[in-house]
């Protein structure tokens, strides 16, 4: 039997979903590198995320710094995820 996600790892997975399509649409260019590498560091955000440990690796930083400010401003099309994880963790954090 499989576990349910937390809000906080279902807002990581859409994020991680959403920077894979800006990704798949850069195979084979030379900026599908640097989409691959934030996809990894959406994959540490989950981890952190599954382990409750999201602001540890975050630190003083937002979702779009830990990621790269330029390569978010330049895939608006991610940006709503990453405000949808940013609120959860927030009321994660408040609560």
């Amino acid at each position: 039997m499989t576990r349910a996600r937390t809000p906080i790892e279902a807002a990581a997975g859409k994020l991680i979903s959403a920077v894979q399509h800006e990704w798949g649409t850069e195979v084979g260019e030379p900026c599908a590198q640097e989409s691959e590498t934030v996809m990894d560091s959406c994959h540490t955000l989950l981890q952190a995320a599954k382990t409750g440990g999201l602001s540890r690796v975050l630190g003083t930083s937002t979702v779009t710094e830990f990621l790269g400010p330029q390569w978010v401003a330049s895939h608006p099309n991610v940006q709503p995820f990453i405000q949808a994880l940013e609120a959860v963790a927030k009321g994660e954090h408040n609560a």
